[in-house]
């Protein structure tokens, strides 16, 4: 079953990916959910290099319920983007359903002006 549906999400993930495409003007925002934390990365992927990341490990992250944490991540990242000069950015929700974490950091990062 776990094997079932770590196809299902690549799959999923190669597909986003083939319209997804970061370059200086409009890096892409991509997302990493693991069980316990949340991760999200600016990407340039023109000359392949991360501009600004953000997880739930660092410090300044409210601990609250993952919900909670992933909105807080999104602000962080959105205030790093701002202060790295990136206004807009590509989505890139990695195969993973827009709902829950997800969505509460693109919403988090949307607080803080991002668009996308």
């Amino acid at each position: 079953m776990e094997d079932q549906k770590l196809i299902r999400r690549t799959k999923i993930r190669a597909r986003i990916r083939k319209s997804a495409f970061g370059t200086i003007e409009r890096p892409r925002l991509s997302i990493f959910r693991s069980n316990k934390e949340i991760y999200a990365q600016v990407i340039d992927d023109l000359n392949g290099h991360t501009i600004v990341a953000a997880s739930s490990r660092e410090t300044g992250v409210a601990k609250g319920n993952k919900v909670e944490q992933a909105t807080a991540v999104g602000k962080i990242l959105g205030e790093k983007a701002k202060a790295a000069g990136v206004a807009k950015v590509i989505f890139d929700r990695g195969g993973y359903l827009y709902h829950g974490r997800v969505k509460a950091l693109a919403e988090g990062a949307r607080e803080t002006g991002l668009i996308f």
